[in-house]
């Protein structure tokens, strides 16, 4: 009898796919920025952690990573439909349930618990979203226990290699919009091995709090965290308004390297935070006002659809030029384009109306583009080659490959344009952003 084939085995078809799928994922953001891979154990198997704030593109860039397969986990109610639970088996995802399923669904996840040991005993990188749930914001979960159970159990049965916990974190420009950036930190491994030899004496349960309080401040330092409170819109807003000079001051990191676009972005809004929690301490009444202005531009901002770009983007004024220059040369190509991809576009929004959770826009839109639009450009190369010369047909065809990503650009910058606008008649907006960016500078 064949042996049952194991979802961490080597698939051909699958490793042939991930060259497309991995190409369609750098096409769908801006920019895609890796920190600190040399972090990554070359010595012993790994259990990657990483915070959940957008869905399936969160395991996507994950993926990414490196060329090396990956075995995830998602909600087991998705695997309901047999036909879309084999898929995800072949895409390597094994299902877990969670508290809210019930308790009784949960004992369920002892199998895959050790089907996950499996994988880990194999050598293969197992991926756990440790938040057990996704949030769109700058923020972090409670960490669930099923992370720790599964590295426990394997570390038990895996005695010739370590296991490490290796917290990520996401950070994305814009959790909503499509051909946004992400930024995606590996922080320091956790040997469990070690750990759990350090904490011997220590009974089980206990080991895994005070593990689980190790990795929830491990990966808070890899992404931008801001405490889910209520002053979380303030502060982000304050850190968005003092970007620019912020950058000024803290030009280069600790090697004297100069930082540029979303690391010096990442350090800028974490020295803003920093600098507010001192002023709570040093000078209440100062905080206290940048926390009500903060909660006054956000409102302000959000009533008048005015982008957040608008306010932290570093040269307004070029980069608009620019802008504009670019959409008067493309027009014409543009408007073509964008009635070939409305299939694609109209698809999106539709499906947007059907949405309960606004954080899985980005993976449909993702998945729209993976799928339609090779369909759609042999469809119309088709119809080129049939009612034109060969000399014509070949030239309009490799035109027609970006047509989604310039056609998206081009109205990304539409809505940039719109909101600066915006902003610029709006001077009492402007007034406290001015207020904002004056106290930061006058308590540094």
């Amino acid at each position: 009898m064949a042996q049952q084939r194991k979802i961490q085995d080597y698939d051909p078809v699958y490793s042939f796919l991930r060259y497309y799928v991995d190409f369609v994922l750098k096409l769908s953001y801006r920019t895609i920025r890796y920190v600190g891979r040399e972090n990554v154990p070359t010595d012993g198997t790994i259990i990657y952690a990483p915070n959940h704030t957008n869905a399936l593109m969160d395991a996507l860039v994950i993926l990414a990573m490196d060329r090396k397969a990956k075995v995830f986990v998602a909600r087991a109610d998705i695997f309901k439909n047999p036909t879309f639970a084999k898929i995800l088996s072949f895409l390597k995802i094994m299902p877990i349930m969670r508290m809210r399923d019930g308790i009784d669904e949960v004992r369920k996840n002892n199998e895959t618990i050790e089907r996950a040991v499996d994988v880990l005993r194999d050598g293969v990188p197992f991926c756990i979203f440790p938040e057990g749930t996704h949030q769109t914001k700058y923020s972090s979960l409670p960490l669930s226990k099923g992370i720790f159970r599964i590295a426990f159990q394997a570390e038990e049965l895996i005695d010739d290699m370590p296991l490490y916990i290796v917290p990520v974190g996401l950070r994305y420009g814009n959790f909503f919009r499509f051909r946004s950036t992400v930024r995606i930190a590996v922080g320091e491994p956790i040997d469990v091995g070690a750990f759990r030899k350090e904490h011997s004496t220590m009974a089980e349960a206990e080991q895994m709090a005070l593990l689980r309080t190790i990795l929830d401040e491990r990966m808070k330092q890899t992404i931008f965290y801001i405490p889910n409170d209520e002053e979380y819109d303030a502060k982000y807003e304050i850190c968005a308004a003092a970007v620019k000079q912020q950058v000024r001051h803290i030009d280069r990191d600790a090697s004297g390297r100069r930082r540029r676009g979303l690391e010096a972005h990442f350090a800028a809004n974490n020295a803003t935070l920093q600098e507010l929690n001192r002023l709570k301490e040093e000078a209440p009444d100062v905080a206290k006002r940048l926390i009500t202005l903060g909660n006054e531009a956000s409102a302000m901002r959000q009533k008048e659809h005015i982008s957040l770009s608008s306010v932290s983007i570093k040269y307004p004024l070029l980069s608009r030029l620019l802008m504009t220059l670019f959409m008067v040369v493309t027009l014409p190509y543009n408007l073509v384009a964008a009635v070939l991809t409305l299939p694609i576009n109209a698809l999106a929004e539709w499906l947007f109306t059907k949405l309960k959770d606004p954080a899985f826009r980005n993976s449909v839109r993702y998945l729209l583009n993976l799928v339609l639009w090779p369909i759609l450009i042999v469809v119309y190369s088709v119809v080129a080659y049939i009612v034109l010369p060969w000399q014509w047909a070949l030239p309009i065809t490799i035109a027609l490959l970006p047509a989604p990503i310039i056609v998206h650009e081009a109205w990304r910058l539409v809505r940039l344009m719109r909101s600066d606008i915006h902003l610029l008649l709006n001077g009492e907006l402007r007034k406290k952003y001015r207020e904002i960016r004056h106290i930061i500078d006058k308590n540094r």
